[in-house]
Parts: structure tokens; sequence; C-alpha cells
């Protein structure tokens, strides 16, 4: 039986609502979506929780009308604002010898204990790199295998309980019950990533309105992942600085003109600032000049990033640029300078049925990544914000959730319920140790006062 989802993409400057029936083969038919302008936010965080539900809302409105269907609960993007990430890792004893999805809930949970998180921060995603069966290192999938020891590696990202609780807030206020949320930055990389890409190893960048993303995949794991405040908008306002004229202008320039290919000398005429009726002539080489210096500048410092990363050369699959930012004509020569004469892609997101024209683009990404999230394309094993551990197989993952809704009740941290349940196990035998030791008192008894 098919299902209905509903995916918001809050980004910093506009808000994408789509829903989307899933078959029970996870097959995908998207039969509605909204577009509105992004208000009450900044890079991509809210700012104002009024505005943003007012924006959100809109978006859905339009989403519920072309799909006639009312969607009550929904998965939301998160901005890569304010997360931090983290490593960490888990090491759990096998006692019947074979691993089943118990002992990888269990490993999982253990390295998520075992992690220095602040405690202003909540767990986004829990995503592993490595599993080490005894001693057999970055094993794909460790279930069925049979080990006396299982080891685990994850990243962790993290995210201000302040900032996840007003995008709940935000999402709420319009009407909808917030049900996942997912980094914009993972989302994207679903969209538009072949698993060749995640095999070999493959940077990919979001570029938006106000933010960039970057994500880090190696072997089919996410490895990295940083932001940075800088988007399309900066252009934009590069350009009203520097031609002395009106925003909105600006961004028509940017739109019409905005290339990185070799400049022209053509004069435009343009308005001036705060007198509208005033034009002066510019020539298109100093459009052209703003926006490179800027591009430029930014790709400069993505490179840094991975650089800094020290998975430089682990991603053979090279860079992957996406978003709207993206879209800038000759950007993709301008990083292959840039970023070393790594190999460079735009990417678009995946095709699927009912995916409407102006969704094909790659500002789209991370809104089709969020529906493809809800059809279990999310890695093997994670653990998400719900804190429920997660398997791409769905059977699994079901039986898992009840537990662990029944578990996070308790106040106890996994690490130590299932530290108390093994010692649960061995409890009788200790008791009937006492048992042996009441016996021998009671028969010592008897003989005491025989003798006396």
């Amino acid at each position: 039986m098919s299902r209905t989802v509903l995916a918001i993409d809050i980004g910093s400057t506009k808000i994408c609502a789509i829903i989307a029936e899933i078959a029970d083969d996870n097959s995908i038919a998207i039969i509605g979506a909204g577009i509105s302008k992004a208000q009450g936010l900044r890079k991509g965080s809210i700012t104002n929780i009024e505005l943003a539900s007012r924006s959100i809302k809109a978006a859905l409105v339009d989403a519920k009308r072309i799909s006639g269907s009312d969607v009550k609960t929904a998965i939301v993007s998160i901005s890569g604002a304010y997360t931090k990430s983290l490593n960490s890792n888990g090491i759990v004893n096998i006692q019947n010898k074979e691993i089943s999805f118990k002992e990888i809930e269990r490993v999982m949970q253990t390295s998520l204990y075992n992690a220095n998180i602040p405690n202003e921060y909540d767990v986004l995603h829990a995503l592993p790199y490595n599993f080490k069966v005894d001693d057999q290192d970055y094993i794909e999938d460790p279930l069925g295998m049979n080990a006396s020891r299982l080891e685990v590696d994850t990243h962790i990202i993290t995210t201000q309980k302040s900032n996840l609780n007003n995008l709940k807030k935000a999402v709420r206020g319009a009407g909808v019950e917030v049900e996942n949320v997912v980094l914009n930055g993972y989302a994207s990389s679903i969209a538009t990533l072949n698993d060749d890409e995640k095999e070999l190893g493959v940077a990919i960048i979001d570029m938006g309105g106000n933010t960039s993303n970057i994500t880090i995949h190696s072997g089919n794991s996410i490895r990295y992942n940083d932001f940075l405040g800088v988007g399309s908008n900066h252009v934009t306002s590069d350009l009203s600085m520097a031609l002395h004229t009106p925003l909105n202008v600006a961004e028509s320039v940017k739109l019409n003109y905005g290339s990185l290919l070799t400049p022209s000398s053509d004069l435009i005429e343009l308005p001036i600032i705060g007198d509208e009726h005033t034009t002066h002539e510019v020539s298109l080489e100093v459009v052209h000049n703003v926006v490179f210096a800027r591009v430029e500048e930014t790709l400069m410092i993505l490179a840094q990033f991975i650089e800094n990363s020290g998975l430089k050369e682990k991603i053979g699959a090279g860079i992957v640029l996406t978003g709207g930012f993206s879209q800038m004509e000759g950007i993709r020569d301008l990083a292959i300078a840039t970023f070393g004469s790594i190999p460079v892609r735009l990417a678009k997101p995946k095709e699927m049925d009912g995916l409407f024209d102006n969704l094909r683009s790659a500002e789209y990404s991370s809104a089709i990544g969020l529906v493809m999230y809800s059809a279990s394309a999310y890695t093997q094993y994670e653990i998400d914000v719900n804190k429920r551990v997660r398997h791409s197989n769905e059977a699994p993952v079901e039986q898992s959730s009840v537990n662990l809704t029944n578990e996070l009740d308790i106040p106890t941290p996994p690490a130590q319920e299932n530290e108390e349940k093994e010692k649960m196990v061995t409890l009788p035998s200790k008791k009937d140790k006492k048992s042996d030791e009441a016996g021998m008192f009671s028969k010592f008894w008897n003989w005491a006062t025989q003798l006396f």
C-alpha cells in the first residue's frame, strides 16, 4: 500500500514543499509542489518564527492544492549553519557469536553514548563509516556475520537545540508536525550522487542563496561536513555596491549578465540608488570582474575546507556542484582551476515520476533528496534525529523502532541499558550462589543447636 509524504526544504531564499506518493517498492511519484519566498530566515536559520511559518504555509497551501491531499507530518531540511560534527566509536561483545540487527543497534548507540556532545546540542545524524568485526576492518555490512566483537566508527552531526526547536515551532505554526529532520547537504547528496561516486569518494557542494554546504562521502559514508555563509545573494550585494544600483536591479544584472566567461565591453544603463529616475552607464566588464572576484573567493574558501578535512586524497570521483548558485555560467571551469584540476561535475536532481519541469533545476536538489530519504534512500545504517536506528531494509527498522521508543522513556543511557540487561542474565547464578550460602548457614546452625 502506498503512503503519502510531505518534504519541506527550508532554504535561506526560498521554501519548497513537495508531496509525493511512495509505493511498497519505494518508487516515488511526485503529486504536488509549492514554492514561496523565504521570510524570517537568515543563512537558513529561523530569525522570526511568525514570518517563517507564513512562508512555509504559503508553500504548503500550493502543494496541497495541487496534490489534493492533506498531509499532517513532514520531513524537513535544516541548514548546516549551526551544526557541529565529531567522530566517535563503540565496541560491544557478541554473546551468541552471530551479529544481529540488535547488536548493530547496540554498538551504534554505544558510539553515541561515548561521544562528548555538549548539553546545548542535539544529535541530527549518527552515520557509521567503518564497521570492524573482530580484527577485520571496513566491513560493508556486518549483519549475519560470525564474530565475538563488533566495533564501529561513527560520524556524528549535531545542531543547537534552540535552532532545532525554532525550526519545529515554525513548521508547527504552518499546521504541520515535524516527523524527521535531515541536514540539507545530506539531502542534496542523496538526490545527486550515484553509487560509484560515493564508493570512490566525492565532495558535494550545495551552493545556495546565502549559504554553501559541503559534504564529503568516502566509501558510501559521510565522513565530513561543513558550512560557509556565502551564496549567490552575496554576488547581488557586491554588484549593488559596486554599480551603485538598487538590489533588485543588481539581481536582474546578475541573472542576465552574470557570467564567469570572457567579459564583454558593452555598456548597460542602470538606475542609481536613492534616485531611480537618474541612470548611469556601466561596462559589462565591471560586472564580470565583480562576479568573478566573489565566486573565485567562495571557491577558494571551499577548497580550503576540503584541504582541512584531511580527506582530499580520498575523493577519487572529484567534486559535485549543485544548488542555484552552481548554475552560473562558467562556474565549472573556474572550479576546476580553483580546486587544482580535480574533476568537477554540475548536478541536478535524479529523475522520478511526476517531477515538474521547474523542480528539475539544481536549486531543488535538497528538496528532492528529502523525498528520496523518505523512501529509505539513506545510508545503510544511521541514527536519526529521533534517536532511532534506521536500516535501509525497512523490516528491521520497524521492529527496532518499537524497542527504541520503549527504551527512550528510560533515562538511562543506551550503553548502560545493555550492560544492565547483560547483568540481569547473570543474576540467577548470583541468586543460586546466595541460596547455596544460605543453605550452608542453616546446616551449620542446626549442627550448632544439636551440639549445645
